[in-house]
């Protein structure tokens, strides 16, 4: 998902080198990674936690204790992580408009 993401910001891009600041887009691009990094993590996470429940043994139970408790972490990371990208993304949309429009005093 995230691949195909990428591809569109960097078509949007090809198609308009004028379009915003290259600094801007690879903040967005390095976000869009951390945030697949952690989700391919969580993936994982819970297909670990799955096996670990269908196997009923005791220790593999107590283990998933701790891989939830990361799972949990990660989440709020990924909301974090969206978080600062929304910021990120519309302070850039307000710059460049401002730079496109300046006010006429």
């Amino acid at each position: 998902m995230a691949n195909n993401t990428n591809k569109k910001l960097k078509h949007h891009r090809n198609q308009d080198s004028d379009d915003g600041n290259p600094e801007v887009w690879a903040t967005i691009d390095k976000s869009f990674k951390q945030v697949q990094s952690v989700l391919d993590r969580n993936r994982m996470l819970i297909q670990q936690v799955n096996e670990n429940h269908q196997s009923k043994i005791q220790d593999n139970m107590v283990k998933n204790v701790a891989l939830i408790q990361e799972l949990n972490g990660n989440i709020s990371k990924v909301v974090s992580l969206y978080s600062d990208l929304s910021s990120n993304f519309s302070t850039a949309f307000q710059q460049q408009h401002s730079n496109e429009h300046p006010k006429e005093g």
